[in-house]
């Protein structure tokens, strides 16, 4: 074989390039981590990320539960557990899904390693290569790269203001069957979406299950924040109402810490027992210290008062951001949650938030291009902007650095394309869902 042909196959890159599974070809590098490494510097605002602002969990509470756990259940703690997760943690976990109407039993739920790999466990058991699994466009970037881990297609679903719409999920669901492709499930996350920010209307979630009972698809509802609600709460989950259709993924990340790792699944009773037989073949069991920490935590903390805590904290960020991008950018288009962490962009239609990134963390500020959330690659006239991290004051400064760097990014087009002005594009736009100025 010549250099080039070895070049070609890998071999002097990486040896074993020929004995990767098919699969491992969909486990791909964000196309932003090598910015994201840069926009790490403290001098960056970084509104890209949506990381918990764990400060504001006080440290006595949780050093609190350590101490009690290690001191009256250390040995328990410290040793391999069961691959279901910890019973008393499985009865707490039903008190916090009842805030959103669910009533369960703690035998069909699976504590895992953060609700991402309670994901991952799903798609392992129901995908095969070829499969479609439907979810709305824009969605959660790791759950693509799940779904292409194992070679499942992505159709993606228009949303609007109040979520994804039943109408076009009927039309999808038809092109794809007419196609002759097997729909997996419906993946959403209908309260406060990532990166979308929308919440989908409680007439929306109705219709939505009765539309996935007809065809035959199961719904993976994930549910991250919608405990995070700002002025008033979120529709019922729903789980609430569908009990056989429904697999529910909740998570301790948003509402106590990320760094616990604890997530879990609520699913139908043979699903749940497949679940626990993945989650044995894949982790043995998830950490019988976390999961017992944070069973201490909600027995004797108010996590109530400290979920609350959050809403607010996020809450105050929320309303920087938006005071600011009508400050600095009245001329484009964007969500307004009412809970979560995301705020999602609508640039100009000849702006690439993709492109125009290397340029952002120049000038010092960070954001999500919004291909990140679209399996196709659209998404380039999008952004995502997280209010969860960065202080009022820094949120304003970002955007502030962000007005500067898509100004100067239209200057160039005008100067070099003889394009028009900014009004001239604002009035000629596309937007790509939601549309401008969800509240």
């Amino acid at each position: 074989m010549t250099e080039q042909g070895s070049l070609q196959a890998g071999n002097n890159l990486d040896p074993w390039y020929s004995h990767y599974a098919e699969r491992a070809g969909g486990l791909r590098a964000s196309e932003v981590r090598a910015l994201f490494a840069v926009a790490s510097r403290p001098e960056v605002v970084s509104l890209a990320g949506g990381m918990p602002f764990v400060a504001a969990l006080p440290q006595e509470l949780v050093i609190g539960a350590m101490d009690r756990v290690m001191r009256e259940q250390g040995a328990v703690a410290l040793q391999y557990g069961s691959g279901q997760g910890v019973p008393e943690l499985r009865e707490q976990i039903l008190e916090v899904m009842a805030l959103e109407g669910i009533s369960a039993n703690a035998d069909d739920v699976v504590v895992t390693t953060g609700s991402q790999h309670a994901l991952e466990l799903v798609s392992k058991l129901f995908l095969d290569p070829g499969d479609v699994v439907l979810s709305e466009g824009p969605s959660y970037v790791t759950a693509m790269v799940i779904f292409k881990s194992y070679q499942a297609e992505v159709e993606h679903v228009p949303m609007d203001e109040n979520g994804l719409i039943p109408e076009a999920l009927r039309e999808h669901i038809k092109r794809v069957k007419a196609a002759g492709k097997t729909i997996k499930f419906l993946y959403t996350i209908p309260s406060f979406h990532n990166p979308a920010g929308v919440t989908l209307s409680w007439e929306r979630r109705v219709e939505i299950l009765q539309i996935a009972k007809e065809n035959d698809i199961l719904v993976l509802e994930d549910n991250p924040y919608g405990l995070l609600y700002f002025d008033r709460p979120a529709p019922d989950a729903m789980r609430s109402i569908e009990q056989d259709g429904v697999v529910y993924l909740g998570t301790f990340s948003k509402t106590l810490a990320p760094g616990f790792r604890v997530g879990w699944a609520l699913a139908p009773h043979a699903i749940r027992e497949k679940l626990v037989l993945a989650n044995e073949a894949a982790v043995l069991s998830p950490s019988s210290f976390s999961q017992l920490v944070i069973s201490e935590y909600l027995k004797t903390a108010d996590w109530k008062g400290q979920i609350n805590t959050f809403r607010g904290v996020y809450h105050e960020r929320k309303n920087a951001m938006i005071s600011s991008l009508e400050e600095y950018l009245p001329e484009l288009s964007w969500t307004n949650p009412n809970g979560g962490f995301y705020v999602w962009v609508t640039l100009p239609e000849r702006l690439d938030s993709k492109a125009m990134l290397p340029r952002a963390v120049k000038e010092l500020v960070a954001y999500t291009p919004g291909t990140a959330f679209f399996a196709d690659g659209d998404g380039h006239q999008n952004m995502r902007l997280s209010f969860c991290y960065p202080t009022p004051a820094n949120i304003r400064v970002g955007i502030r650095r962000l007005a500067t760097v898509i100004r100067g990014e239209l200057d160039l087009l005008d100067t070099f394309a003889g394009t028009g002005s900014l009004d001239a594009a604002r009035d000629n736009r596309r937007f790509s869902a939601p549309p401008p100025n969800i509240s």
